[in-house]
This record gives structure tokens, sequence and C-alpha cells, in this order.
């Protein structure tokens, strides 16, 4: 492979350039195309096109393809993998020896687990193909990491889960953004890849307060902005990020990045220097992480990340709650509401969490497989958030589960009044997801606690809008 690059490297027009340099160069630009354009590979698919029964094997690239993965698979399902499994062998005078052996397992899927920190995959089972080192039934669990090839088998491929595969497989999928969220003191800086939202580092420095003096506080702002630049440096790749997000009250944003290219351009820093034009300074009421969800509905932000997929769902739950607040009676959440509307081919967009498909009854699954199938038929749009994503876990909030409607439902208000007066009726919602937030008043003919206020209000206090 050197070889190889070495003849690039003299072949070129910077042939005077020594030549473990240019191998140096030439390697990375190799790795950074494989960057920019890593994506899920199917490397089989055979699906039957009568029954939707089959097989597709897979190879996820990153983290986020493990979490495509993780919302593919369901319990009854079977793996197929590699993996390391200690095996006992007991010779004829009875000593007993053990070592591990890399096996290829096939497992009943019942129960899977994804660290999206460490980036990997547990699916745990039990096995289903007779192998001479394993019993069959017996436990185990695999670890499905990138770069690992393996298969799954279903009885049923729906088509929400075949159009996951091809999201996920789509090289033109969208880019990552950064976010980092500040206020004096305190930092977060977060990456935004297709549908996670992923912590990649908390900045807390002690910030004397006025009493300690000028020089300390200016001490402490520098101290709390180099750890802010370091951070930045470590984990954000600006070869695939196209924005980078950063968000304060008052000034202390743009305070940074000033002390961010006066220190780079004194350090010499060529990585934040070059891309300068990717930062863009904007204002949140915080530092903390959930202020990501507040900068991301900032119509001026989603005007700069109208490519971004997080910004579209984001933009779609804003959509919503401003319907909510001005017309009550085309924004519904909850699923007996939402069933009705489509028996009336009302839902103009349609709202879900991935995390309703993760259901371990196959019935409860196949009920929300069929509302979307049943909305995309009518002409609806169909967003499916991550329960990772920020904007994800708002949704969670209100049932998992929204639409906006094309016409006004004035029946379903008289639907929820006789929900409301039914006990058993109010236990089924609970199961369904009905609004847990403390405190919390749902009910739409409820007199407001104040002049002025609404359900939306209230609604979008009570989650942090």
């Amino acid at each position: 492979r050197r070889s190889r690059l070495e003849q690039l490297c003299f072949a070129s027009s910077w042939a005077a350039v020594s030549p473990h340099s240019a191998v140096v160069h030439i390697a990375r630009r190799l790795r950074r195309r494989k960057r920019l354009h890593c994506v899920m590979k199917v490397l089989k698919r055979a699906i039957s096109a009568k029954d939707g029964e089959g097989v597709v094997r897979l190879r996820c690239e990153d983290g986020e393809d493990l979490w495509h993965a993780y919302n593919l698979i369901e319990a009854g399902d079977r793996v197929r993998c590699t993996t390391l499994r200690k095996v006992t062998k007991s010779s004829s005078t009875g000593s007993v020896t053990s070592n591990k052996m890399r096996l290829t397992l096939t497992l009943a899927v019942t129960r899977t687990e994804f660290d999206a920190e460490g980036g990997v995959l547990r699916v745990t089972g039990r096995n289903a193909e007779s192998n001479p080192h394993v019993q069959m039934g017996a436990h185990h669990t695999l670890d499905i990491e990138e770069n690992r090839d393996f298969s799954i088998e279903k009885r049923c491929w729906d088509a929400v889960a075949l159009d996951r595969i091809d999201m996920a497989s789509n090289p033109d999928r969208t880019s990552e953004v950064a976010i980092m969220v500040m206020q004096p003191g305190l930092a977060h800086l977060c990456l935004l890849k297709g549908q996670l939202t992923i912590l990649k580092a908390r900045i807390e420095v002690n910030i004397p307060k006025k009493k300690a003096g000028a020089s300390a506080i200016t001490k402490g702002h520098e101290k709390f902005y180099n750890a802010c630049y370091s951070a930045v440096l470590r984990h954000v790749n600006f070869d695939v990020v196209k924005v980078l997000l950063i968000a304060s009250p008052g000034f202390v944003a743009s305070d940074f990045v000033q002390y961010a290219m006066t220190f780079a351009a004194r350090q010499e820093d060529r990585i934040l220097l070059e891309n300068r034009q990717k930062m863009l300074v904007t204002r949140s009421a915080s530092g903390h992480k959930s202020a990501v969800e507040e900068v991301l509905g900032n119509p001026e932000v989603l005007s700069q990340l109208a490519d971004v997929h997080a910004a579209e769902e984001t933009r779609a739950l804003n959509d919503f709650f401003t319907m909510l607040r001005t017309d009550p009676l085309r924004a519904f959440y909850g699923y007996r509401h939402i069933e009705m509307a489509n028996e009336n081919a009302a839902i103009d967009k349609l709202l879900i969490s991935d995390s309703l498909f993760r259901s371990t009854d196959p019935r409860e699954r196949r009920k929300f497989v069929d509302l979307v199938e049943s909305v995309r038929e009518n002409g609806g749009e169909v967003f499916l958030f991550s329960s990772l994503h920020v904007s994800g876990e708002q949704l969670g909030k209100i049932t998992g589960i929204a639409a906006i409607l094309r016409f006004p439902l004035p029946d379903l208000e008289d639907v929820e009044l006789e929900d409301d007066s039914d006990d058993d009726d109010d236990a089924d919602d609970s199961k369904l997801g009905a609004v847990v937030s403390p405190g919390l008043d749902l009910s739409r003919d409820s007199e407001p606690a104040e002049a002025g206020d609404t359900l939306a209000d209230q609604l979008k206090e009570d989650l942090g809008f």
C-alpha cells in the first residue's frame, strides 16, 4: 500500500515534496474521503415480495448506523454475527480447559441495548442454530460495532423498516452540525448527526465574582474560553461539519469567537482560521443542554440549516405548537385522536417518535406501521423523530405522536370530553403515552389560569419551549 501511495506521489505535479510527507498527505486525503462518504452498507438484501420475509446483511460505518440498526432489530428477529465466546472442553482424564474462540452465531433476539457514547449495539438472545461449541438455546450477547458485518432475518419487513434502511444507506443523507451552548462558566458541546444528538463535552469552569477583582475575572474567562477552544478542536471535525452553532445569552458567544480567532492566529492554528465562516453566533437562554432545542427553533438558524434533517424535524414540531396556539382544532396529539383524524383523511403532517416502533408487542408496532402507511397513502407527510434527538425528547412528552390537520375537526373535542368522564378510557390513554408532565392541565375546555394563557402556552412552558 505504501508503494502504491509513493507511485501516486511521484506521478503528481508536486513530486518535489519528500516521499514520506507526500505519502502521509495522500493517506490523510483518502481517510478524509472515506469519512465524508461513509454510509451503512447493504451487503445483501433478499426479501420476499409475497409476504415480506427475508434477510438483510448490513455493515455499520458509524454510530448513527448503529442507531438505525438498533431500531431495525426487534424481539423475535434472528441476528447472525461473529462473536467471541468462552468455550470449555473436558478431556478423557477429567481435566477442563477453557479458551475464547471466535464463532459465528445466530441468535433469536430477546433484548437490544444501544450505547451511543461507546458506539456499541448489544443484542441478547438464545442460540437458534446448531453449533459444535454452543448448545441450542444457550444465552449469548452479540456486540455489534462499526465495520462488522451482521445479518437480520425477519418474518416480515414492514414499510417503516425498509424506509429506515434506504435512509441509512443513502450516500446523500444530511451532514453533521455541531452546537455549543454556553453561559459564563458553563458550556455544552453537542454533535447533531442525522438523528442523533451526542453530548461530546461538558465544560465547567469556576469564574470569580466581582468581589475578586477585574484581573481575577478576566483570568477566569480566559481559562473558560481556552477549555471551550480545546473542546472544539478535539471533537469537531470541520472536514465533515458544515456549521458550528455557538449560542449564549448576552455576548458570551461572540466574545468566545473573538478569543478563539485571536488565539488561533497567535498559535498559527489554521483549522479554526480556515473555518471561521462555518461558525454561526446566535442567542440562547442558557448554556444547558436543553437550550439546543431552542437554538434549532430559531428561524435565522433554520435558514442556515435548510439542508439538515434535524432542522426539518424541529420546524415540523414548531409548526405543530404554532398551530396548537393559533388554530387548536387543527393540531392534535395522542393515538386515539390521530387515528380518528386519519379515518377522515385529515392529516397533513404526522409527527411520530421511533420509540413507538420498538414495542415488544408485535400488534402494537403493527398498529403504528399501518398508521404511517395510511397517512402516506392519503397524501400526508410523515416525520420520524429519533428519541435520542432533543426534538424527539420533546415529542415524547406529548405521547410521542402528533399531527397537523388539513382542516378543523371539532368532533375530536367532544371525544376528549367523553374520555375525561370514562375512567377506563383514561387508563387506556395513559398506556398509550398521554402527557405525563406534572401539573400540566391538558383539557382543552379548561379555563386559562390567567388572562391570555392558552393550552399551547401552558404546554410549551411545561416542555421548556
